[in-house]
Parts: C-alpha cells; structure tokens; sequence
C-alpha cells in the first residue's frame, strides 16, 4: 500500500485490539487464550482489501487503494467491525464473505483443535479462517482449506501469502472433502449444507470432531468410525453462505404462514421449522414447539448411521426425531 504502509499497520493494530476487547466482553474465548492471540496477531484487512455493505443504492465497494484517504481509513476501521463482510457478488447474488469475528471465535473454540491435529475447512471464503488455524498449528501442513470457486480460492492463497501463512489451498467441491490430504482431526464449515456428507467422516480419524452450520445452527459432531457420528447443536444461531456444488443445500426458508406473531418472530421456532422443513407441516412443529418448552438449538442433535441421519430432540432414541436429506 505504498506511502502509508505504516500509517495502515498503525492504524489497524488499534483496530484489531478494539475488535479483541469488543469479543472478549462476549465471553467467547472460554477461558482459552490460544484464539485470543490468534485474533490479535493475524491481521484482518489482509483478507479484506476490499468488501461491500449495504446502502440505500444497493452495495457500496470500500477498498484499501482508493485515493482518497478518508475512504481507505473507512475500509480499514470497518475491516474490523464485529461483522461479517460481504466479500463477492455474482449478478447480486452473495458468493462469498468474511464471517463475523465473534462467530468465527465461538466456532474456533467449539472446535477444540489440539497441537498436531490436522483441520480441514470446507469453505475457504477470504482466508481468513485458515490463517486463524495456521497462527494456532502452525505452517507444517496440518492445515487444509477448499474451495469450489478457483477465483476464490486463488484470492485466498494469495491473502494467505501475503499474511505469512501456507495452509494447503485446494480447489474442488468441499462435500466431497480431499481424500488426498486425510485423515483428519477436526473438520469446520463455513458454509451452509442440507445435512453432514458421508465423505466427511470416511476422511477422519475415530474421535474427531465436525462443526458445521445446518439449519440456522452450528452442529458439532464425533465421530466414532467412517460410517457413524453424532452429536449436538451450539446454542449459538449461524447463518451462512449455502455450500456450492453436488452437496448444495436447498433454501431453508419455511413460511409458518397462519401462526401467530409471537411464534413466527421466534429465532429457536424457526430453527425447528428449517431443521424440520421436510418432514414436519408448521402447525405441528408449533405444537411440539410449545409443549416442550420452547426450546433452543442446544436441545437439538443430529445421528448419522450408516446411510441414515436424522435430527432429535433431547435424546436420538425419540420420541422426537426426524430423517435428514
């Protein structure tokens, strides 16, 4: 960035500590410092030389070479909001983004990476996240990142460079993960998919852990052998791009048309309906709703057995369970 190089480095390393601080009164770091440096030390707007945000016109570009200096010190203090950042438009559909730090933080430390594990992420996004978990293991290989779109993934491994980092950039179709480059400890999404893909567990290693978004959640997973798995949902909501390729998700917009206001408007309602857009009409999930409490995602689970997967509440024995895709 030439002439102001340094008057960039300052100013983000301001920014970087104020976004610490503003995820550190969340909570999110469980005690665990590890991610805590990992944030203060791998530099964001690396990842982000430009995004959009929404505008009364439609999405406005901010980039780190305009020309005009208030606008490259607003691309830069926004680079650091807690926020998740739009990244790539295709014909005003969102491809890609940079998800927001604070979830990004919850999702690194759900995952419980241990030195020597090896991590796939499916979803490579701005890269970011793989600087994340190279920062915490280091550049020998143990980190791997896919990603369907080569232009995506060419940007990533660029920021990577860039940013000191050399996980293993790959591009191909994330739900079929990289054979190539298994077994694996821990596998993370940071994209969307309709259920947990089979290839995931076949490429980890018994007693690995899998953290993807489903249904407006975040599904943690052991996996016990290549064929079987389970586990539960974070409290936390999620909402991410939809993974691109044969394992895309269909939309998980459910219309609870008829309901009242109250029951429509409810964050862990509409996360039954989408986890159960299948197989449960609205008005039953209401019912079940209401008569178990309201309850939230932390309730809920997800089984996979052999070709079969299926989500429950409270206990994957039933009586409340429901077939995945």
């Amino acid at each position: 960035m030439g002439a102001y190089d340094t008057e960039t480095d300052v100013l983000a390393a301001g920014a970087r500590a104020g976004l610490v601080r503003e995820i550190d009164a969340g909570g999110v770091w469980d005690g665990d410092p590890v991610w805590r440096e990992a944030f203060a030390a791998v530099p964001r707007h690396l990842f982000v030389p430009y995004y959009h945000v929404a505008g009364p016109r439609g999405y406005e570009r901010r980039w780190g070479e305009s020309p005009d200096p208030r606008a490259r010190e607003q691309w830069l203090r926004g680079a650091y909001d807690d926020t998740a950042l739009v990244t790539r438009l295709r014909d005003g559909e969102l491809l890609s983004s940079s998800s927001q730090p604070s979830l990004m933080a919850r999702m690194l430390v759900a995952l419980s990476v241990e030195d020597g594990n090896r991590v796939l992420e499916v979803g490579a996004g701005t890269g970011w996240n793989a600087a994340l978990l190279a920062h915490r293991l280091g550049d020998d290989g143990l980190v791997t990142t896919i990603d369907l779109e080569p232009e995506i993934a060419e940007s990533a491994r660029r920021h990577l460079e860039a940013a000191g980092h050399r996980p293993v950039v790959v591009t191909g179709d994330g739900a079929r993960g990289v054979p190539e480059r298994a077994p694996f400890d821990r596998i993370i999404a940071t994209c969307a998919l309709p259920t947990v893909p089979r290839a995931w567990l076949a490429q980890c290693r018994p007693g690995a852990r899998i953290l993807t978004p489903l249904a407006t959640g975040l599904l943690a997973l052991t996996v016990r052998d290549p064929a079987n798995a389970e586990g539960r949902f974070l409290a936390t909501a999620a909402y991410f791009v939809p993974l691109r390729g044969e394992g895309r998700p269909e939309p998980q917009g459910v219309s609870p048309a008829g309901l009242p206001g109250r029951v429509r408007d409810e964050e862990s309602f509409r996360f039954l309906l989408a986890l159960t857009r299948r197989t449960l009409d609205p008005g039953e999930a209401c019912a079940l709703w209401e008569r178990e409490g309201m309850p939230g995602r932390e309730r809920y689970g997800v089984t996979v057995g052999g070709e079969a997967a299926w989500a429950w509440l409270d206990d994957p024995e039933g009586p409340y369970v429901w077939p995945l895709p």
